[in-house]
């Protein structure tokens, strides 16, 4: 069974729902401080939404600096699965792991809301459960959300088919609607839409579950799936 490490920051907001979301689909889970240097035992690392270190400096800058942040990036060198949701898709790209950054929505507002997206890329190991391009209702919370990067690193993106996820109507000026990409490797990956609070359908969705029961079964498929 999957062990995951869910990291938790000052002000992470979202980490009960994400180690939440990873035991009900069948994982095992358990936070781990940012103080930490060590990760040896997990499988893989969940890194939450909130405001780490209530996002004085830059969004996911000071955590990117934090003691954890070493461990995160060797089991992302190793090959293992590693997940950042809103605040945490921030940390990556600020701790290199992804391209690109998030900077503050056009609208200069946050936006707290459903939003529909459309699953661009099903061949990888998040989204094997999904269809191309099935639509999906993920809850988004955020006020730097939008996606940016250069030409070139936005034709590779395109290129290496790591778009894996996109707004059906773009809520805050994201480049190419990009909600959520991939490493080229397939093993990290960085969205700014909630999957965690999409698991029941009284909470208005569901859609959010395949994620993670995919998150669960990583190992049972070692080869390259994207």
């Amino acid at each position: 069974m999957m062990r995951y490490a869910v990291i938790r920051f000052p002000g992470s907001n979202c980490d009960r729902d994400l180690y939440n979301a990873a035991v009900k689909a069948g994982a095992e889970a358990e936070y781990v401080d940012y103080r930490e240097t060590s990760l040896e035992g997990f499988d893989g690392v969940l890194i939450p939404g909130g405001f780490s270190f209530g996002d004085y400096l830059r969004t996911g800058a000071m955590a990117s600096v934090a003691p954890i942040t070493k461990a995160v990036i060797r089991m992302a060198d190793e090959g293992r699965p590693v997940v950042g949701i809103c605040n945490g898709f921030q940390i990556l790209t600020e701790i290199g792991l992804l391209p690109g950054a998030l900077i503050r929505n056009t609208g200069h507002t946050f936006i707290s809301r459903d939003a529909s997206l459309k699953i661009v890329n099903d061949k990888t190991k998040f989204t094997k459960s999904y269809s191309k391009d099935e639509d999906v209702i993920f809850p988004i919370a955020h006020g730097e959300g939008c996606y940016f990067c250069t030409d070139e690193v936005y034709a590779d993106l395109k290129d290496n088919d790591q778009i894996i996820l996109k707004y059906n109507e773009n809520p805050n000026g994201s480049r190419g609607d990009i909600a959520g990409i991939i490493n080229k490797k397939g093993n990290v990956l960085g969205m700014m839409p909630h999957p965690e609070r999409a698991l029941e359908s009284i909470l208005g969705s569901r859609d959010g579950f395949k994620l993670f029961e995919d998150l669960k079964s990583w190992e049972e498929n070692h080869e390259t799936v994207r």
